[in-house]
Parts: C-alpha cells; sequence; structure tokens
C-alpha cells in the first residue's frame, strides 16, 4: 500500500501571533453569543474563532495556527479537506445534491464499497440502514434490535455516550444529559463498564467480573430485570474517558450474547474507520456484532451515519421503519466512498497502529515524572491520559485536565477532556497527521504539564459532578484586553523560530 499524503498541514503551526482569543475573534464570539443559543458547548472550551483549515492544522481570523488534536471528535480521520476528499465532492456536487431514497451512482457505490471492508461476518453479508446522525444511528440500531427480536430490553454501561437526543439520550450514562430532554422511556440495564484503572466489577482481572453480573441480570428470576433484547457497546469508552476495556471483554460479550439469544450491538462511530488502528475496533479482538454503528468519519466532515446489519436478521423490514429526509445524502456517499477507498489503499491504518503505539510509550514516559497523570491508555490514534489528585486514591482531577488544555491553547495546540469529571485528556488527532506535528504537539503537552506541576492540585473529597461550564468570558465581559491562558511566550518564540515558512 502506498503512503496518501506527505504533507498537507500548515507547515509552521503552531504560530500564536495573537494570544487567544485575538482580537477578531473575541469579536465573532461575541457575535455568535448573541445571535446562538447558550447551549452551544464548544467555544467555551476553545475560544477561537476559525478561518481556515488544512490536514491536521487550523487557522483562526486572527492569524493564529493550532496544530489539531481534536478532528472535530474523530469526525476527521483523514484531516481537514483531504485533497481525494474534496475531489470526489466537487466531483458528485456538478451532478445531484439530494435524491431522497433514490439509487444514484453514489449511493450504490458507497453501498458496494462499505459492504466489503465491514467487519467479520459482516462483510459482503450486510444489510444497510442509512440514518442521519450517530445518535440516531444508535437509536435506530436498538429499535431494529427490539424488532427481530420482539422484545424490549437493552444493556448499555457505564460511561457511555451513545447521543443525546430522543430515545438515545437514555442510552448514554451521564445524568446532565438526562436533564435536558423531555424524552424519556425505552428499558435501559446499566452495567459498570469495565476500566482496569476504575473496576468495579474486577475489570483488573479480566472480564470475568462483567459477565458474572450480567449472568445475574439474565438468570436470577430476582434479579429485577424482566428481559433482554440487546447489548449495546462501545469497543473502547470514548466520551467516558478513553478507557481500554479489558482483552478479554469483548470476546466474553460475545459468548454471553450468543447463549442467551442476545444481539450485539457495536457503537463504532468514534471508534470506526482507523480510529484504533485497525479498520474497526472489534477487529482488535475477532468479534463480530450482530448491529454496527458507523457516523462522524465516515463522511469526511459532512454528516453521514448509518447502521449495518446481518441480513438475515430482518428480512422483512418494514418500508418506512426508519425516516429522514437527509439521509444518505450524494455529496455524503461520495466523499464517504473515497473515505473507504483511502483507508483500504493506502497505509494509513497501518501508521496509526504504529505511530499510536510510539506515541501511547511517549505519553507514558512523560507520566512518569508527572503524578498528576495518574493512568495513561488507548489504542493507535485513540489516547487519553487521566489526571488524579492523588496517585493512591486516583481521584479525578478536574481542574488538572482542563488546565493543560489551556495551556496548550495558548501555545497552540488544541486538546480535549473527556471522562466522568472531565479528568481525562484525549488524544483524536487526523490519522494523517504529520511525524514533526505530532512531535511539536508533544513537546507543547509537556510543558504544559510542566506549568501543573507548579500548580498542586487542591484536596477535594468529593469530586463534582460534571456538568456545563459557566458562560465563555466573551459572554459575559465587554470586548477588552485578557491574560494570556498561559503566559508562555518565550516558549511560543522559541518553537516558532524552529518553523519553515508557511504553507
Amino acid at each position: 500500500m502506498t503512503r496518501d499524503v506527505e504533507w498537507s498541514s500548515y507547515r509552521d503551526a503552531p504560530r500564536i501571533l495573537h494570544a487567544p482569543p485575538g482580537p477578531r475573534s473575541r469579536e465573532l464570539l461575541a457575535e455568535q453569543a448573541r445571535l446562538e443559543t447558550e447551549a452551544v458547548s464548544y467555544p467555551r472550551h476553545f475560544p477561537i474563532a476559525i478561518a481556515s483549515a488544512q490536514g491536521a492544522t487550523i487557522e483562526d481570523v486572527d492569524g493564529n495556527r493550532f496544530i489539531d488534536w481534536v478532528a472535530g471528535i474523530s469526525v476527521l480521520n483523514l484531516g481537514h479537506r483531504h485533497p481525494r476528499l474534496e475531489e470526489a465532492l466537487h466531483a458528485q456536487a456538478g451532478k445531484i445534491w439530494h435524491a431522497l431514497e433514490l439509487p444514484t451512482e453514489a449511493r450504490i457505490e458507497f453501498l458496494r464499497e462499505l459492504r466489503a471492508h465491514l467487519p467479520g461476518a459482516l462483510k459482503n453479508h450486510a444489510k444497510i440502514l442509512f440514518t442521519v446522525t450517530g445518535g440516531d444511528a444508535v437509536e435506530t440500531a436498538v429499535s431494529l434490535a427490539d424488532f427481530a427480536q420482539g422484545r424490549t430490553g437493552t444493556v448499555a454501561f457505564s460511561g457511555a455516550y451513545h447521543g443525546v437526543h430522543g430515545g438515545a439520550v437514555n442510552l448514554t450514562s451521564g445524568r446532565r444529559y438526562h436533564r435536558t430532554t423531555s424524552f424519556h422511556g425505552g428499558s435501559i440495564v446499566r452495567v459498570p463498564y469495565p476500566d482496569p484503572y476504575h473496576p468495579v466489577l474486577g475489570a483488573d482481572a479480566g472480564a470475568a467480573g462483567t459477565i458474572r453480573y450480567l449472568e445475574h441480570l439474565v438468570t436470577d428470576p430476582h434479579s429485577g430485570i424482566d428481559q433482554i433484547s440487546s447489548v449495546l457497546v462501545e469497543p473502547v469508552l470514548g466520551e467516558g474517558g478513553y478507557v481500554v476495556p479489558p482483552a478479554d471483554f469483548l470476546p466474553s460479550l460475545r459468548e454471553f450474547c450468543d447463549r442467551h439469544h442476545i444481539l450485539l450491538i457495536a457503537d463504532e462511530v468514534q471508534t470506526g474507520l482507523g480510529r484504533t488502528g485497525r479498520f474497526w475496533a472489534v477487529e482488535h479482538s475477532g468479534v463480530t456484532p450482530d448491529i454496527l454503528c458507523i457516523a462522524k468519519s465516515i463522511g469526511g466532515g459532512i454528516p453521514l451515519s448509518l447502521v449495518a446489519y446481518r441480513e438475515d436478521l430482518a428480512p422483512e423490514l418494514p418500508p418506512g421503519f426508519h425516516l429522514g429526509t437527509y439521509r444518505g445524502n450524494p455529496l455524503a456517499l461520495a466523499v464517504g466512498t473515497e473515505v473507504l477507498r483511502i483507508l483500504a489503499g493506502t497505509d494509513v491504518i497501518e501508521r496509526t497502529r504504529t505511530r499510536g503505539a510510539r506515541l501511547l510509550e511517549r505519553f507514558r514516559s512523560i507520566s512518569s515524572s508527572h503524578p498528576a497523570m495518574g493512568d495513561v491508555r488507548g489504542l493507535g490514534f485513540m489516547i487519553g491520559t487521566e489526571f488524579v489528585r492523588d496517585a493512591r486514591t486516583r481521584s479525578p482531577w478536574t481542574e488538572g485536565a482542563k488546565s493543560v488544555r489551556a495551556g496548550m491553547l495558548g501555545r497552540g495546540v488544541l486538546m480535549h477532556t473527556a471522562g466522568s469529571y472531565d479528568q481525562v485528556l484525549r488524544f483524536m488527532a487526523p490519522l494523517t497527521i504529520e511525524d514533526e506535528l505530532l512531535e511539536r504537539g508533544t513537546e507543547i503537552f509537556e510543558q504544559a504539564i510542566g506549568d501543573l506541576d507548579r500548580q498542586p492540585p487542591a484536596t477535594a473529597s468529593t469530586p463534582p459532578e460534571s456538568s456545563p461550564s459557566p458562560p465563555p468570558a466573551h459572554a459575559r465581559r465587554p470586548a477588552g484586553p485578557l491574560p494570556h491562558p498561559t503566559a508562555s511566550g518565550a516558549a511560543i518564540r522559541r518553537i516558532n523560530r524552529r518553523r519553515s515558512s508557511p504553507r
């Protein structure tokens, strides 16, 4: 296989000309706050206004350039404006933009390409049901399982994130999301996810404790559970903190489902399409789910989501079982076909596996000198670093993770938090990021950790429940000078001196 893109990012990133948020970003952030709902989230964490993006880099309206370790929350596995995706988009734009469910060349090509790259027994033996968003895909998958089984009841795990609209919010574990919806319902059985760093059911010794508990739920007539139709699982916990479960978890879960005629649904919205160093995260364990949820990176940044399921699962699914005007948009399908071809026809996934393993060791090496980094785990380009107040108690340190995030932003690297208490910083850069940008970003990560070492954690008996942040500064104060978030101008100048000319 060939390497697809040698260098596509801004070569001089990171470049900080104005301490973020710069003056023009302040203006646009303030206008957004005036015109748009207060419910928006990301401007609170990354107070910048974006002008353009290339590869694994973003430029704001003030001329600052950032290394992007967020990738639209794993939407941009192939980076911003990948040239082959851009070409596919332009080619389709000259044909048709919207076609309902009528066949088009773009639709048929995508369906054929996708089926050929599904995991295990689903490969070339799956039916596809288009949806609108990742949450919509998950909700539809559960409805499909219940329809096929003729019963209801879904096992979902603690720390799970499966979307926050409609019925999907009930499958997501966070209480703060449950408070935002009026659509409560469904039969959800919540089980602790096997987290080796925070074991609840013995996850430090493998998945046996979790499976024993599931067996109790289905076999004990007094467990309180009447019936279970499906088990919904993320192969690696995403928003819950980038938790990699024990290696025997998914195989044991597959065996449990088979013993009790329960359908296994894998939510690969975030883990799929090369993110973990395999095409699908379930391939690490050789497990084939009955139903697979796909979204995010499949559209290369254009909304596209779907459910793939065993073709024998529901052979007579009625017309109109799931509806949505924008399902299977031709523009997104054309780009999605090219996404699949790039992943299958280049070495990007293999390089994600090998580079991810090296980067994981690099983060672990950094953690050995910084006790606040309690745990480092991951697969491929899905790496989580958990911040703790005390290495012995493993008490989450929310402020520490957020402080490092702010320090990195000030130096020109975007990195985001996750976890029950926002105590985990997660690496999820585009898989196509250049090695030099990985090195620059890692240097900045270490500098931000150094700043944290000079701010020891305050003691706290009980960590606060994660909740939305207060309104951003730009929405509460008039425009005017703000202090630099890290006061690290010297470090920025040292890095910028090493840069080549802008792309």
